[in-house]
């Protein structure tokens, strides 16, 4: 995992740190007009123009941050005043727990993006406290009698939830809720601010909870069929145990080990999949700060958020493959 994380944050780096992209970074901080040489003098001044992996060390704060010097008194200043660096080199990265400046929203990184974390991670479980009930006990139910109405009826459901993308279902709930039903009531107009409404809030948990419902459901649906057709089952209907009996006790939980895979990789799933649903709505999110990250060329805000991405994927997969082995005792780490 470490090893995983460290190459990713070097690609990361690597594309970041992209002459387009530095020459992005120069001009929306100096002036609209300013030339050439003026966008060079900025990045050489604030440590742009270094080696590499002199700046990677500096990232990661295994090489000391070096000062600018003004060039009028030649005197040592620090780099951005917004987010009181030292004018003296330190060891200041991301294993000391600094993860940089914003050039952005002109504060230091984990000012803007532990808010923005929180707010994602009040989302995310709001929607999977809605979605995984619901997938499941359509999934279960749609497999406990394959071929039949409700397995039709139920899959249809699902297959067209997964098929329709996060900004078609957004708009609609939109204009349903909206122009139909009138419910947001200006909601919309103030999405903007840091207040949670129906539209900001209610909408988005809506939206992601339907697209991801329908996948979990098939593959609890394709799980349940596969149990229901195990010879212990049909040993359990020979005995006179009722078809609930034999569901809930016999093949149920057997039938959840591999959606318990599924739904652990949604976690991922929301944390970055959400940025178009939370600009869509003006969610100040992690997804929304991702994506104004990514627009203005903010390196070290989206560094960190490539860095907590990674570190959520992988701590997810981990966990999925421990709950595995505990869920399926025929599953063993030797």
């Amino acid at each position: 995992m470490a090893l995983t994380m460290l190459c990713l944050t070097v690609i990361v780096f690597f594309m970041i740190s992209l002459e387009p992209n530095l020459k992005k970074l120069a001009i929306s901080q100096t002036e609209a007009r300013a030339t050439q040489e003026q966008l060079d003098s900025w990045l050489q001044r604030n440590g742009y123009r270094q080696g590499f992996w002199t700046r990677y060390g500096q990232w990661l704060g295994i090489m000391p941050k070096q000062p600018n010097i003004d060039q009028a008194t030649g005197q040592p200043v620090a780099r951005f005043v917004f987010c009181d660096e030292p004018a003296v080199a330190t060891y200041s990265g991301v294993l000391q727990g600094d993860f940089g400046c914003s050039t952005k929203f002109r504060t230091k990184v984990e000012n803007k993006l532990f808010p923005a974390l929180r707010a994602t991670g009040i989302l995310m479980f709001w929607v999977l406290v809605t979605m995984v009930p619901i997938s499941l006990l359509i999934g279960v139910l749609a497999g406990m009698r394959e071929g039949s109405r409700t397995d039709r009826t139920l899959s249809a459901v699902s297959i067209l939830t997964t098929a329709t993308p996060e900004y078609v279902s957004g708009v609609i709930f939109a204009v349903i809720f909206a122009s139909w039903l009138g419910w947001l009531n200006g909601s919309a107009a103030s999405a903007t601010t840091q207040g949670v409404n129906f539209y900001n809030f209610t909408l988005p948990v809506m939206t992601m909870a339907v697209y991801g419902t329908g996948y979990i459901a098939r593959m609890t649906r394709a799980s349940m069929v596969e149990v229901m057709s195990q010879q212990y089952i049909r040993t359990a209907r020979l005995k006179g145990l009722t078809f609930g009996a034999v569901v809930l006790k016999h093949a149920l939980r057997n039938a959840l080990i591999a959606p318990f895979t599924v739904i652990m990789l949604q976690i991922p799933w929301l944390l970055t999949g959400v940025a178009v649903v939370e600009n869509m709505f003006r969610y100040q999110g992690f997804g929304f700060t991702l994506v104004e990250a990514a627009s203005n060329n903010d390196i070290d805000l989206l560094l960190a958020c490539s860095l907590i991405s990674v570190i959520v994927v992988l701590l997810t997969q981990l966990l999925s493959d421990i709950g595995y082995a505990f869920l399926n005792p025929r599953i063993r780490v030797q």
